[in-house]
Order: C-alpha cells, then sequence, then structure tokens
C-alpha cells in the first residue's frame, strides 16, 4: 500500500464527503478532495479522484436521467476535447511543484467563479468555451465543474446534477483515456481509487436519501471555506519546497 492506514482513513472520509456534496448538488467531489487529499499526500490526487468520479456522475446520470437537458452538453464535449489536449501538453511539462500550484490555482479560479453572481447566457459559444475551461482543468486537477456549474446556475436542481452527470461522464471518460494513452496513470492510482471506493458509494447513497432536503445555499459557502483553505495550503508547501 503507497500510504499509511490513517492516512488512507482519511481519504475515504473526504471522498465520503465529497460525493456526499456532488451527488447532492451537482458538483464538489474534485474541487473538496483533489486539494485535502493532495496535502495528506500527493500521490492521492487528482487521479484517483478522476478514477473515483466516472462510477459517481454515471450513476448520478442514470438516477435522473429524465431530466438531462441533451443539446447543451453536445457543444460542451466539443469544447472539452481540445481543452483535454491543452491540459496534456501542461501536464507533460509538470513536476510536483508545479502541480501543487496548478490545483491550487484551479481551487482558487473554481472558488471565484462559484462565488460570483454573474449570470452566462447558454449559447453554442459560452457552452463550447466552458468545455474548453473544465477540459483543461479537469485534466490537470480533476476539477472541471465549477465552469459548468455556472453555466447552469440558474437551472432546477435534478436538471443540474443530471446534466452536468452526462457531461462529466463523457468528459471524464475523454481525460481518462488520454492521460491512458500518455502514459499518465500508475498501478498506485487505481490501487487508491479502489481502497477509496467505500467512500465514494456511502456518499452516493447519502446524497440519494438526502439531496432533495439539503439547502443548497448554505453549503456552498461551506464547500469554498475548506477547498480555499486546502488551497492555500498547497501553496505554501509549493512555495517551500
Amino acid at each position: 500500500m503507497p500510504v499509511s492506514p490513517i492516512e488512507l482513513l482519511l481519504a475515504v472520509i473526504v471522498v465520503a464527503a465529497g460525493s456526499l456534496v456532488q451527488g447532492s448538488i451537482g458538483i464538489g467531489l474534485g474541487i473538496l478532495t483533489v486539494p485535502i487529499l493532495s496535502l495528506i499526500d500527493p500521490i492521492m490526487a487528482p487521479v484517483p479522484t478522476l478514477l473515483l468520479a466516472i462510477p459517481l456522475t454515471v450513476s448520478m446520470a442514470l438516477r435522473e436521467r429524465s431530466h438531462i437537458e441533451g443539446k447543451g452538453v453536445i457543444w460542451l464535449l466539443l469544447g472539452r476535447f481540445p481543452g483535454a489536449l491543452l491540459g496534456l501538453g501542461l501536464l507533460a511539462i509538470a513536476t510536483q511543484r508545479t502541480l501543487d500550484i496548478w490545483i491550487a490555482l484551479s481551487v482558487i479560479v473554481a472558488v471565484l467563479i462559484l462565488s460570483t453572481g454573474l449570470k452566462v447566457p447558454r449559447n453554442s459559444a459560452t457552452e463550447f468555451g466552458t468545455g474548453l475551461m473544465a477540459g483543461v482543468m479537469g485534466m490537470v486537477a480533476s476539477m472541471g465543474g465549477p465552469p459548468a456549474a455556472l453555466l447552469f446556475k440558474d437551472a432546477k436542481g435534478p436538471t443540474v446534477r443530471s446534466t452536468l452527470a452526462l457531461f462529466f461522464t463523457f468528459g471524464l471518460t475523454l481525460t481518462l483515456i488520454a492521460r491512458i494513452v500518455a502514459g499518465k496513470i500508475t498501478g498506485d492510482d487505481v490501487l487508491l481509487a479502489a481502497w477509496m471506493l467505500p467512500g465514494l458509494a456511502i456518499g452516493y447513497v447519502a446524497s440519494s436519501r438526502l439531496r432533495g432536503r439539503i439547502d443548497t445555499m448554505a453549503l456552498r459557502p461551506a464547500i469554498l471555506v475548506v477547498s480555499s483553505i486546502a488551497a492555500a495550503g498547497l501553496l505554501v508547501r509549493a512555495f517551500q519546497g
């Protein structure tokens, strides 16, 4: 095992919390877990989170499939292709310190996106641009959700959860294939994801029971605060190295 039992237990708890959040409001697994897991041990993120996110998003899309808005997903995916290639190019030159900085900056950008009251019109251009940004952030930091969440922020809960889940499923699969081809996934990544899978299952089951009761407006600030603190910790570690 590449990490200690205590670190693994902490990781399972963090993944359960991230899965509960994403299953309830549509995003949250990446922005919450990646910076925290990176602080626990850099080997835990972002790739294990990427591997965990796919079964979560498939389950979410199937759970509320009748609410999916399919036409918006097409342009998002068209943007995700070049975004993934750009992100892959960035990874080719990344050191661990650089990756810490990129993940931290991705979190900060995500927090700014989710904190703003900005309303983005949904059309083919904004959907393509959002997919492009999500592709870069998803490849570098396993965190492609915030740009898409901004685009769908005025949609109803079931539409947000199901539509974003469908987009994430295809987008994450693309990211996974690109990483495999580029040799950017290791056996330790797969092993860690498997060990953290129970946390994902616990969070998802809990979200199925709580998604209609959780106050999204109250939960989002807490996510942003925790994520920002973790991002600050990553920046401190990067510049102390």
